[in-house]
């Protein structure tokens, strides 16, 4: 009987610890990973799938958020696999993770068999309590020259007759100053068949591309790449001038492109890959992508939300 009444005890504590472990698990983790001497953003997201199934999305370095099918759990400790999305050939990514306190710990095993470290941070919410107060407006693009801006590479972008031009695939261009809440009023073209994007805070894009006549899609014109997707697609036809109005409050984005609302006050859930880091809670700059195809931008005006 003892022994009996020793093992029901063991099972009942069990539950609890196990659920506790899962509840403490589950989220949107900010990743900061050590990947080939640099660190680089990344994300993960856990959650629940009926019962007992773990499920998640995860966000590399590059491309978009890539779904997660089961996500194994034992005592605080997780493990999956994801597929190779722009990788170069080779295996699946392997990870494991554990909880260090807040953290969560681990290892990724990259296609080519590498192993490469990794910490996670509870992702911020960014709720917002009170409504914002707009401030003056401010013209990140003077029409004149680069100033306000630099880029991330050998610099391809130029000025010419007020227009700010990107003429071939090279570096990003990135804002010097940063912004938390804001609403942006931009003015671009494209030539036929670029694609291009505009990070907000430096890491969730809007994606910009020559995709008129397609189907909607987070990944095509007016997406928040891999996690939003417009309910139209409103792009025009390349070489004609084109608009986006966005609005971003805390993770809450509202899309107008060409006069069109194409996203309503949706949340963001996490970064995209290509941003310039993983902390969702710090005021981050605009970054606009040179390293796809040739942009022009003739108007790039941002008011403040404090």
């Amino acid at each position: 009987m003892k022994s009996l009444i020793f093992i029901l005890g063991i099972c009942l504590f069990a539950i609890p610890l196990k659920a506790q472990n899962t509840k403490a698990l589950e989220g949107r983790w900010d990743i900061e990973m050590e990947f080939e001497g640099k660190k680089v953003p990344s994300w993960l997201e856990i959650k629940h799938s009926g019962h007992a199934t773990l499920i998640g999305r995860f966000v590399f370095a590059f491309g978009s958020a890539r779904p997660v099918s089961e996500i194994i759990e034992n005592e605080g400790a997780i493990t999956f696999s994801i597929p190779r999305q722009w990788e170069p050939e080779g295996g699946p990514m392997q990870f494991n993770a554990k909880l260090a306190g807040d953290a969560l710990i681990g290892t990724m095993t990259y296609v080519d068999g590498k192993l490469y470290n990794w910490k996670g941070t509870k992702a911020p919410s960014l709720v917002r309590n009170t409504p914002p107060k707009p401030k003056d407006s401010i013209d990140l693009f003077n029409g004149k020259d680069l100033s306000g801006w630099h880029a991330n590479g050998e610099n391809q972008w130029d000025v010419q007759d007020g227009i700010l031009k990107s003429p071939k695939s090279g570096a990003n261009l990135i804002s010097d100053q940063e912004f938390t809440d804001f609403k942006a009023s931009i003015e671009f073209r494209y030539p036929e068949g670029s694609n291009s994007g505009i990070y907000l805070r430096g890491r969730y894009e809007v994606q910009i591309a020559d995709n008129i006549g397609l189907p909607p899609s987070d990944i095509y014109f007016g997406g928040v790449y891999g996690f939003l997707e417009p309910n139209e697609n409103a792009a025009k036809s390349a070489g004609e001038w084109q608009t986006y109005d966005i609005t971003l409050i805390g993770r809450r984005v509202t899309i107008v492109a060409n006069g069109k609302t194409i996203i309503n006050d949706q949340t963001i859930p996490g970064i995209t890959g290509g941003a310039i880091d993983s902390k969702e809670g710090e005021p981050g700059p605009f970054l606009i992508q040179g390293d796809h195809g040739p942009i022009e931008f003739k108007k790039f005006t941002v008011v403040p939300l404090d």
